[in-house]
């Protein structure tokens, strides 16, 4: 759950989960491969252009189109739909530093994937906006 920092803006307690991860692309119309679910934070979408997969990086194939080296953090929910701001709080002070983000919501919570060479200037961004690391 979230509380508040001064004002409006959430506090939200960020738990890193534990291995490496990808965001893999595939085509469209491509039948969901069966490395893609497994141990893990997984998440899978299709839209019109793509099939995109995030999974630990480990169950990605060589040759298979992928961007690596992500860390992943679960955002310590359940949030119920109407609260607003959550992810925003999180992301406005790694933006406004240029670190990228890889945001990803399901039905409780939200997961948030920074690149490992930007974690060690996240982590302090994150305390410093007021949110709470486990």
């Amino acid at each position: 759950m979230s509380s508040s920092i001064s004002g409006n803006a959430p506090v939200v307690t960020i738990r890193p989960l534990a291995g490496e991860y990808a965001i893999a692309r595939l085509d469209p119309g491509a039948a969901i491969p069966a490395w893609a679910d497994g141990e893990g934070f997984v998440s899978i979408g299709r839209t019109d252009e793509e099939l995109s997969v995030v999974c630990l990086a480990a169950r990605v194939p060589a040759d298979t189109r992928h961007d690596g080296e992500w860390a992943a953090f679960k955002f310590q929910g359940p949030f119920a739909f109407n609260e607003t701001g959550i992810l925003l709080s999180v992301i406005r002070p790694l933006s406004e530093a240029g670190i990228g983000i890889f945001a990803v919501s399901t039905f409780d919570t939200d997961y948030l994937l920074i690149k490992q060479a930007d974690v060690v200037q996240a982590l302090p961004l994150l305390k410093a906006a007021g949110h709470r690391l486990s």
